[in-house]
């Protein structure tokens, strides 16, 4: 599925312009991939924000630049720290044809077995990446935990084959599991009850 969505190509110095943009209600971006060298365009951002709302991250774009039609994704979003407004945006042209990767947010769909009975849900996989032709892309991956018992745990190999898109994540990732109450609050207090070593670094 594709949407329509109207840019303007922009300046790019000086620098102020970008905030001038965005006082205006405009978002600074940029596209470039497919058949485009990369190009400084702005968009409207309450017309960008619907479109995303109601056709998700993964919508095909449909944009005119220079006269010509561009098929697009949106690659990257930069949101204010404070206000979540759009900074800026960069969107990836694609060929409609090739396949290409993109992340899709996973959903657990149903109240499993093992939480019926007393147990804990944890969800350890929130995204997945996907590869399809671009208006195959799926915005979300539903995952069925019904069947869940304590101590049953869901993989992506797990996950039933989709005739539109594959899943590249790693198989052997764990979607979900259903522990015992009991072992979940043990859990959680023993992380809680690890030191803190100053200055020590994440590997």
């Amino acid at each position: 599925m594709s949407v329509s969505l109207e840019v303007k190509e922009r300046a790019v110095r000086p620098r102020s312009l970008r905030n001038q943009l965005r006082h205006s209600g405009q978002v600074p971006a940029v596209v470039y991939g497919y058949e485009i060298e990369s190009t400084a365009i702005s968009v409207d951002e309450k017309e960008l924000t619907k479109v995303l709302r109601d056709n998700g991250a993964n919508a095909v774009i449909t944009m005119n630049v220079g006269g010509k039609k561009i098929n697009t994704l949106m690659y990257k979003a930069q949101l204010d720290t404070f206000t979540s407004q759009l900074k800026h945006v960069e969107f990836l042209a694609v060929n409609m044809k090739e396949a290409t990767e993109v992340e899709a947010e996973i959903v657990l769909v149903g109240e499993s077995e093992g939480v019926k009975a007393g147990g804990v849900l944890a969800q350890n996989l929130y995204n997945v990446l996907v590869s399809a032709t671009p208006d195959k892309l799926p915005e979300r991956v539903e995952v069925d935990i019904t069947k869940l018992a304590i101590g049953d745990a869901i993989t992506v190999a797990d996950l039933p084959k989709e005739k539109d898109y594959d899943i590249i994540t790693d198989a052997e990732e764990q979607i979900a599991a259903v522990v015992e109450a009991q072992a979940a609050d043990v859990e959680s207090s023993e992380e809680a009850a690890e030191p803190e070593v100053i200055g020590e670094k994440a590997e």
